[in-house]
Formats: C-alpha cells, structure tokens, sequence
C-alpha cells in the first residue's frame, strides 16, 4: 500500500507518499481502507521524535480516519459490522495510509448526514473533548469551563458541546479573529493571551470550575490560580513543556485536582468506552446540527507536509482533513 513516510527523522517535513507493507488484521481488529484522516498536533511532536507511538502499534502517523472495512478476519467478533461498512476509527497510529488496522471497539458509525470527508474532522477532537471534560472532569450544568486554544480543532468543538452541557464557556485565542469564531460558536468568556492575563480574568468571573489546558508546564501556575474552588484542571497537551512548578498550599487550599490524560496510551479498554460513550452521547448532536464541525482547509494526503507547515504557523481555526484517493 502507499503511506506517508518519514524519509528523514531529523527532518519533521520530510513525508512523501511511499510504499509500505499493507497491515494484517488479528483478533478483534478489522483492516479498513482509508478515505480521510485528520492533522493533529500530536503528528506534528511525532514527526520531531516527541510522541512515538505505543509499542506494537503503527509506526505511520495519524490518530484518526474514516473509511470503509475491507477485511474482518474469521476469529474476530465483529457483531454489527460488516466489509463494506463505512466507519469512523480512533486510532493509535496508521492513520496517514491507504489502510490502516483497527481494533472493532475503536469503529463508530458515520452520523447521519455526514460524508466520509466531513467525519474525518470530528473522531479526535469529539473523542478527547468528550472523555476529558465531561467523563473526567464531569462538567456540571451551570459551570464555568475555561478551553485554551479556543479556535483550535479540540477548542472549536469543545465550546459547543460544553454549551449544550449548560456550561458557561471562557476561551483563550491570539487574535481577534480567532476569538470571534469562539464567540459565534457559543464562547461567552473571551481572553486575548497575547493582550490579557487570563488567571486574571477568570479571577473576576469567579475561576474556572473546569480547566481543559493544552500548553503544559508554562500554564501550570496560573492554570492553578485561575481554579475556582473545587476546580478540576485537565491537561491534554504540552505545548508550553513539560517541566513546570506546582504550588502544592494553593492547590490545597481550592481543594483543586490536576489530571493529565492522552487518548494514545489509554489501553483498548479505555478507548472502547470512550468510542462508545462519545458515539451514544455526542455523535446525535452532530446528526442534528448541535454541534458543527469546524474545517480549516481539505488537501490531499500527498501534501501532508504542507498540512504540517500551515498547522504549525498558528493559523489555522479548526481542523486540516487529508483524503486520501
């Protein structure tokens, strides 16, 4: 099959579009051909050799794709799918290919009024938004949730569906175009990074109940003081590094939590009720038009470098879709 390869590993945008093995299909997994698959910001710390996948999955970048199930080996259960099925996949890796193996926990449906295209967008974002902040963090109806990186693929789909969970929304965003996405898709609380302190902020909105933060090490002070009582902050990204220092008396006295979550390492367990809970619960928001997706661009997955390039120029609102044939 064809593949995107990394030809050099100190060069982050050295992927061509190359020949590699196809990959076998063993108990409980089905072997799907790849019509789409999404760019995340954890392919781009992979290319950089920062988030290898976990041992024995793919080493070809992707956590994502839509497709249609080529082959189901005889000794996998596969209740409910069928070759030919166009499904929806949460992957570990593979995603950059022609096809790609999947474990049947980590298949959802394709919802209703959605191409394969369109549903390439949404499995990451509405899988890490939905476990983070509604099934860790357990967002409550009449919280204030603060989302970083607001115009972002996680932030654009995370503000809606906190919306729909009743939430007051805080985002932060770099510039105003970006924060008046925010706005038209819900944010009632917006916070220019680059102009405002957002600790601050929130100070004045009486904190943050939930935190969902994408930066790391350089947020995790003011992640802190920005915690209303009984605050719950979530980190799914290290942007801002991965050493930071945490002032233990202030977290005590908010009676504060601090969990770090990645969809990567969770074990197939995990994964499947998160699959499971996030197809229940968010995929008939989407197939009723609660939730929009949010695409920045589509291109083809011969340009994944390019794809690369423009993600990490901060430009971008939403998500990059690469097809694929």
């Amino acid at each position: 099959m064809k593949a995107i390869i990394q030809t050099d590993t100190s060069n982050p945008r050295a992927l061509e579009w190359g020949d590699t093995d196809t990959p076998t299909a063993g108990p409980g997994e089905v072997l799907v051909k790849v019509a789409a698959t999404s760019v995340n910001r954890a392919d781009l710390l992979q290319t950089r050799g920062h988030y290898p996948p976990p041992e024995g999955d793919s080493e070809i970048i992707g956590l994502e794709c839509t497709g249609t199930i080529a082959e189901i080996p005889g000794d996998t259960d596969s209740t409910g799918w069928q070759v030919g099925d166009e499904v929806a996949c949460l992957l570990s890796g593979g995603g950059y290919a022609e096809y790609v193996v999947v474990p049947v926990g980590q298949l959802m449906g394709i919802p209703e009024g959605f191409s394969l295209t369109d549903a390439a967008a949404m499995v990451e974002v509405a899988c890490t938004a939905w476990s983070n902040i509604a099934m860790t963090a357990g967002l409550k109806e009449g919280e204030t949730v603060l989302i970083h990186g607001g115009a972002g693929g996680v932030g654009t789909f995370a503000i809606q569906m906190c919306k729909y969970l009743g939430a007051t929304v805080a985002v932060t965003a770099g510039s105003a175009e970006k924060l008046q996405t925010c706005r038209e898709l819900g944010a009632d609380i917006l916070i220019n990074y680059r102009e405002e302190e957002f600790e601050a902020v929130m100070a004045e909105h009486g904190g943050a109940d939930v935190i969902l933060d994408i930066m790391g090490a350089k947020y995790l002070d003011r992640n802190v003081k920005a915690l209303a009582k009984d605050g719950r902050l979530v980190i799914i990204g290290l942007q801002g590094g991965i050493k930071g220092e945490l002032n233990i008396a202030r977290l005590l006295s908010k009676r504060a939590s601090v969990t770090a979550t990645g969809l990567r390492y969770r074990d197939r367990d995990g994964k499947t009720r998160i699959v499971s809970s996030t197809e229940d619960t968010v995929w008939p928001l989407l197939a009723d038009g609660t939730i929009k997706t949010s695409v920045h661009t589509t291109m083809d997955i011969k340009d994944a470098a390019k794809a690369h390039e423009l993600l990490d120029s901060g430009e971008v609102t939403g998500k990059i879709v690469l097809t694929v044939g």
